[in-house]
């Protein structure tokens, strides 16, 4: 039984997120209210919060997802591979599957543009930087990694540079096919980069 309701709990969050990105897609994150999403979505407002906080994670409702994916990457990795090695590779697979988080894919310019357009989301994206940040240093200690805040403060840095370069070409008007290439460069080259400077720290 509770796995049945945790199905329609994740359905009815998954329909609010979707009515809500279609709200903001059309008229912008700051002209819609938690009311006219809940009224749309056919739901309370109180059942809005109960599944999104803030009015700003109905629209960058993949933080949590991002959290689990770079813990998961560190936690769970292959026997003989390093955490830079797992996270290197996490990146790029979502790369390849164009994934939202991957940074590359046309369909993705007007997420940019409505989070470029509104103060409060690009301040929710701070917030949830530092929280990928936070649970990539506790999963990169607990893996006994030397230097973990400082290490997942450079990943994440590193990271952070090559999907805002990425995607404001995306916004430029460039294709993803025409980004791709140059992204996935840019990840290795930053994971080249940390790795060296990971070596010889260990070797201090």
């Amino acid at each position: 039984m509770s796995g049945l309701r945790e199905q329609k709990k994740a359905r009815t969050r998954q329909h609010i997120t979707d009515t809500a990105t279609l709200l903001f897609r059309e008229r912008g994150f700051d002209e819609v209210t938690v009311a006219e999403v809940a009224r749309e979505a056919g739901v309370s407002t109180m059942t809005v919060f109960n599944h999104f906080p803030r009015k700003e994670d109905l629209l960058l409702d993949r933080i949590p997802e991002t959290v689990d994916l770079v813990t998961r990457a560190v936690e769970e990795r292959a026997e003989g591979e390093t955490p830079l090695a797992a996270l290197r590779r996490l990146m790029l697979e979502l790369v390849d599957q164009r994934h939202p988080l991957g940074a590359i894919g046309d369909t993705f310019v007007w997420l940019w543009r409505v989070v470029l357009g509104s103060a409060a989301l690009r301040a929710r994206a701070r917030e949830g930087v530092e929280e990928v940040e936070a649970a990539l240093a506790g999963a990169l200690d607990r893996a006994g990694e030397p230097r973990a805040r400082l290490t997942a403060a450079l990943v994440v840095a590193g990271c952070r540079v090559a999907y805002v370069e990425s995607a404001g070409r995306q916004l430029a008007g460039e294709r993803a096919d025409d980004v791709v290439a140059d992204h996935r460069a840019a990840v290795g080259e930053l994971f080249d980069v940390l790795q060296g400077v990971h070596d010889r720290a260990a070797g201090d």
